[in-house]
């Protein structure tokens, strides 16, 4: 192994202990705060006696909580990578293409219409089919138009985009207004739907997405040098663009079913691991889902910390973290351009 592999596998190696001490953490603190002793009997990692309440709310609450922050994490931070490498944009991320906004109108259409006819899987199920609907629409326009250029896909997101979001906005203010709060909750993103139960669908997401790079590794790599050298290098680079857009919006849609909307996560992270490990997808896929996750990890516990007896949706954090980061780009290269 070269003395680059050596010094890439150590910085993983410290990411992944550090995103577990953040996992171990987030199962300390909480409403009802933990030591961590109390943690680590309620895990059966030790014999010191631990109430049965204890336990349930480290091994039911707290840790599929945790499972959840990560597995979407690095499912986002993912999804933002290969969007951006296949747009060729730096600000692309879910919210960009409507997969956010649809799977959003789904759940909201749910919750001030119909209601949990179909149980605790009726949220999920409606935020999935919305984000797939929202997919479907971007891929009907973008194969409708003359050109199939990346300028062009991103212009049909943002148009189903705007389109869904006032679909949302149309159903919050005309449905059922006691449900008002559990659409703003939802559609702000949080991490209260954690079960063991349910935690496949992220985990299915995570890997769809390890599928795709695994296959299309070269290609994406190729598209770096440019839409004409990728295509002289034999890529069909519309096909492309259609299959990771497609591999995207599952991904997301299963993202979000559970979570909510959580935004600038996969426009935050592919920026710091590209400074980090380079533009090579093998190199940046795993350092970027490994950010995602520690970025999501440290969020949530932030939201649950930071007032006193109340829980934050993280997507609050994300998204401020989100706007000062946009900032920082900015001010930096204009600072270049100087």
């Amino acid at each position: 192994m070269s003395l680059a592999g050596k010094r890439y596998a150590l910085l993983m190696g410290c990411i992944a202990l550090f995103l577990g001490g953040l996992m171990f953490w987030s199962l300390v603190l909480g409403a009802l705060p933990l030591s961590p002793a109390q943690v680590i009997a309620s895990l059966n990692l030790s014999s010191d006696p631990v109430s049965e309440m204890m336990k349930t709310i480290v091994i039911q609450l707290r840790f599929p909580r945790a499972v959840l922050a990560a597995l979407t994490g690095a499912g986002l931070a993912v999804v933002g990578v290969l969007l951006q490498t296949t747009t060729r944009n730096e600000l692309a991320d879910p919210f960009l293409f409507g997969l956010s906004s649809g799977a959003s109108a789904g759940a909201v259409l749910v919750i001030t219409r119909f209601g949990e006819g179909l149980g605790e899987l009726t949220l999920p199920l409606s935020a999935f089919a919305g984000g797939i609907m929202s997919a479907l629409a971007v891929l009907i326009l973008f194969h409708l138009g003359a050109s199939r250029r990346a300028e062009q896909l991103i212009i049909c997101g943002l148009s189903v985009s705007f389109l869904f979001s006032a679909l949302t906005s149309y159903l919050v203010f005309s449905g059922d207004q006691r449900a008002a709060s559990s659409v703003i909750f939802w559609s702000l993103g949080g991490l209260g739907l954690a079960r063991w139960d349910n935690l496949a669908i992220p985990l299915m997401s995570l890997l769809l997405l390890g599928g795709f790079v695994t296959t299309r590794w070269r290609a994406l790599d190729g598209l770096l040098a440019g839409e004409q050298t990728a295509l002289s290098l034999g890529i069909n680079v519309s096909r492309l663009r259609t299959e990771t857009f497609i591999c995207c919006a599952l991904a997301t849609s299963c993202l979000v079913s559970l979570t909510g909307v959580i935004g600038f996560v996969g426009l935050m992270v592919p920026h710091v691991a590209r400074y980090i490990a380079g533009v090579r997808h093998l190199l940046l896929i795993p350092l970027s889902a490994l950010l995602g996750a520690v970025l999501l990890c440290g969020g949530d516990i932030i939201s649950r910390t930071l007032i006193e007896d109340q829980e934050l949706p993280v997507g609050i954090i994300t998204a401020g973290l989100g706007g000062f980061f946009i900032i920082t780009l900015l001010a930096r290269q204009s600072s270049k351009t100087m």
